[in-house]
């Protein structure tokens, strides 16, 4: 079997369909990497800047966004286990924002959560050291309270890759792909549907999806692919609400890493499902004639409330081109059939069985009040949480700061141990994960990763507390 990995556009919409003709043809370019400005050895320390801008992310219409260092998305980071780190970040919006590092541990003043909003004009250093065994994929966005999906769709994302210097791909050549979606005027300025509008209601309900979908910031990019060549692909999803559903006909994938690095084990799967925020990492494998081109589908899923469900989810969506080059072909090459180990967390250990109910906009019946303390748990304690989705809608539930185990999901539990720092919880079912509070204490967020969701007030606040003296 071969293996071929692609994602790239939805396009509904008469702007959209324009780009995706005028844009054929341009190969997928990689974000650029955030400039190291530290020549100590072991040490990152960079800039990022957060501000208007006015971009064109349809190709030949210019639209007012907000951008990191005047990209969308933003410039990667790029670290390696042990790195100290030191982001000096300055905020140039009208509004207060915030930079969240998404599913990496790090102290609770670095989190970049709504507990430490930046104000206009002012400036944060973000410092903190990557642990050894985290090696993944990660993402920044802002997470001011009530704003996030907000300034999240005017452009303010980037990706995190920290590395692991025994990595057991590290000889494959990598490509990043950076999902995101958008809403457009006719006239390229991005759409936010107006207040007490059927639209509005809909972007509630479902969180606000875009009819026009980015790869690393282009519109339909061509991939290329040697044949016979083994890519390494980290594919980010970091649109508001969409899910993918990821498939290539007559092919299939070769999953070996999800939100917190690589399995132990990889997994052969022909489905791909990339909810928001999560991240995969896929190994592909180019095959056939230089000049063939192939298309992934992303597959209907239906996430979706009966009454807001969008009248196209039937609908097999084509995503992006990958196109074989003309290049020779490749040797083949043996791929490990085992990638690290991963210590199983012990349920035994597990002090507490924590509830985590999901319903409309509220966990456990309450919605997000800043000045409250919703759970309270020690310093170095393990944990089962059991998170229970009672609605007829899909949630994405992410935990700030750790990562954890899912042990099973409706029961079934599940293959073999990963890393994540957040799941999809499917309409009117049930999984539960362990998960073990190290190193930081502090306020740490959950919620749905819906954005809107999670603007709207479903979310609560963790406080870690040191063990009593």
């Amino acid at each position: 079997m071969t293996y071929l990995l692609v994602a790239g556009l939805l396009c509904l919409s008469a702007v959209a369909a324009d780009a995706q003709s005028s844009a054929s043809a341009r190969l997928l370019a990689a974000p650029p990497v955030l400039e190291n400005l530290s020549s100590e050895p072991g040490v990152v320390e960079v800039k990022i800047t957060a501000a208007p801008a006015r971009l064109s992310l349809l190709p030949g219409v210019e639209t007012d966004v907000y951008a990191y260092n005047g990209s969308v998305p933003g410039p990667t980071l790029e670290l390696t286990e042990g790195d100290r780190v030191i982001v000096r970040f300055r905020n140039e919006l009208p509004h207060s924002t915030t930079i969240h590092w998404h599913g990496v541990h790090l102290p609770f003043e670095a989190d970049g959560s709504a507990f430490h909003p930046v104000a206009p004009g002012e400036e944060y250093v973000y410092e903190f050291t990557v642990h050894p065994g985290t090696a993944g994929t990660y993402w920044y966005h802002p997470h001011p309270h009530h704003h996030t999906a907000y300034q999240v769709a005017m452009g303010l994302q980037g990706a995190v890759i920290v590395r692991d210097p025994d990595d057991p791909l590290a000889h494959l050549s990598e490509r990043i792909l950076f999902l995101t979606d958008n809403r457009f005027t006719a006239e390229g300025a991005i759409d936010f549907a107006e207040l007490g509008s059927r639209q509005a209601r809909v972007d509630a309900e479902n969180g606000r999806e875009g009819d026009v979908i980015f790869v690393n910031g282009q519109v339909m990019p061509t991939l290329e692919i040697t044949s016979g060549e083994v890519q390494r692909w980290r594919v980010l999803n970091a649109s508001s609400a969409r899910t993918y559903l990821l498939s290539l006909p007559g092919h299939g994938f070769l999953h070996v890493g999800s939100d917190g690095g690589l399995f132990e084990h990889p997994v052969r799967t022909d489905e791909v499902l990339l909810a928001a925020a999560e991240r995969v990492e896929l190994l592909v494998r180019g095959s056939g004639n230089p000049g063939d081109e192939v298309t992934l589908r992303s597959l209907p899923y239906d996430r979706y409330l009966p009454q807001t469900r969008p009248a196209e989810w039937t609908d097999t969506l084509e995503l992006l081109t990958v196109r074989n080059s003309e290049e020779s072909a490749t040797d083949p090459i043996t791929l490990p059939t085992t990638l690290r180990p991963i210590p199983a967390l012990d349920p035994a250990d597990a002090t507490v069985t924590r509830p985590m109910v999901l319903t409309k906009n509220r966990i456990n019946g309450q919605m997000m009040d800043m000045s409250r303390i919703d759970e309270v748990t020690e310093l170095g304690a393990t944990e089962i949480w059991e998170v229970e989705n009672l609605v007829g809608m899909d949630h994405s539930f992410h935990l700030h700061g750790v990562q954890f185990q899912v042990l099973d999901r409706d029961g079934e539990p599940e293959a073999q141990p990963i890393w994540k720092d957040i799941v999809n919880v499917p309409k009117r079912s049930t999984l539960r994960f362990i998960v073990r509070f190290d190193n930081y204490p502090g306020k740490w967020m959950y919620h749905c990763h819906i954005l809107d969701h999670e603007d709207a007030g479903m979310m609560g606040v963790l406080e870690v507390r040191p063990p009593e003296p």
